[in-house]
C-alpha cells in the first residue's frame, strides 16, 4: 500500500530536511535551517540553510512576515556557572496574518515533522515576532 501524505498525518518530510539536520545536530555545520511545507509536492523541504557564524537577527530576517514556516536554531549560551552549553530549538512560526489554509497544514503536520527532527530541545509556537524574540530563546535556553 502507498503512503499518502494528507491533513490528518502530516506533510512528508523530505531525507534532504533530515540529512542537513543531522548534519546541524552532529556536526554544526549549520545555526538555522527555514523549512517549507510544498503543497504541490507534499512535502517539507529547505528553504533556507544559515552559516554557522550568522547571527539570530541573520536568522529571524529570513523567516517571512506573512507566511508560515519551520525553523530549528542552534542556540549557544553560557550558563550561570560558565559552562558554554548550547540548545536546539524548533519554532512553529505561524502568524495571524497568515493564509488559514496554511495555518491548518502547519498545525497538523507539526508532530510528524518534530519526530523526524530527533534531537530538539526546546519547542516554540509564535504567531508574532515578539513570541520569538531573542529574550525569549535566552529565557527559554536556561
Amino acid at each position: 500500500m502507498l503512503w499518502q501524505a494528507n491533513s490528518a498525518s502530516g506533510m512528508h518530510v523530505s531525507d534532504e530536511c533530515k540529512i542537513k539536520f543531522l548534519e546541524l545536530k552532529a556536526k554544526r555545520t549549520y545555526r538555522y535551517i527555514v523549512f517549507k511545507i510544498d503543497e504541490k509536492a507534499q512535502e517539507v523541504k529547505i528553504e533556507k540553510l544559515g552559516n554557522p557564524d550568522e547571527s539570530y537577527d541573520d536568522f529571524t530576517s529570513t523567516i517571512p512576515e506573512n507566511e508560515c514556516r519551520y525553523a530549528v536554531y542552534d542556540f549557544d549560551f553560557t550558563t550561570e556557572d560558565n559552562c558554554q552549553k548550547s540548545k536546539i530549538f524548533f519554532i512553529a512560526w505561524s502568524p495571524d496574518t497568515s493564509r488559514v489554509r496554511s495555518k491548518m497544514l502547519y498545525a497538523s503536520s507539526k508532530d510528524r515533522f518534530k519526530r523526524e527532527m530527533d534531537g530538539i530541545q526546546v519547542e516554540l509556537q509564535a504567531t508574532d515576532s515578539t513570541e520569538m524574540g531573542l529574550d525569549i530563546i535566552k529565557q527559554r535556553a536556561l
